[in-house]
């Protein structure tokens, strides 16, 4: 996996701050960055979200010391200027396949969030929305303009 860049970096801080404070605050769980789950066996896949969300009652056992072996209830993947639409849509189609309650897809390009809940029923937000997690964090609500920050991201020529 290469590294991320800094706009990457700097979503995926602007939400751990965010969503960690809300988790914390209510008892809800964890958000983990950057963790490896199991999405499936036999073959193996594994997926690392760049922020993701596991409730607190599935975390009874404590955290396992490798992959978790099950997908998050929350994944976030963040759109990188080399990433194909295409495995993004697949991406989401296994975290969904396999059991996670939400996908949530930011553009910093494009400046967009879209979210992919698995009671189906896809919803894209601009940056002028609110980004609202009530199917898995009731009453976390997040000003889309807060992840993608100030700074517009400057599009790759090529």
């Amino acid at each position: 996996m290469a590294p991320v860049g800094e706009v990457h970096g700097a979503i995926i801080s602007r939400l751990d701050r965010r969503l960690g404070s809300f988790v914390e605050a209510h008892d809800l769980g964890e958000v983990f960055i950057g963790t490896g789950f199991i999405l499936a066996t036999d073959p193996d896949t594994v997926r690392l979200p760049d922020v993701s969300f596991v409730r607190k009652d599935r975390l009874s056992a404590g955290l396992p010391s490798g992959y978790f072996p099950f997908a998050p209830d929350l994944a976030v993947e963040i759109i990188s200027p080399n990433d194909n639409h295409t495995e993004v849509a697949e991406k989401v189609a296994e975290y969904l396949a396999a059991g996670t309650q939400l996908v949530v897809v930011v553009d910093p390009i494009a400046r967009t969030i879209t979210k992919h809940p698995a009671r189906g029923g896809i919803t894209r937000l601009g940056e002028s929305d609110t980004l609202a997690l009530d199917d898995i964090m009731p009453g976390f609500e997040c000003a889309a303009a807060d992840i993608f920050g100030r700074r517009q991201v400057a599009r790759q020529s090529g």
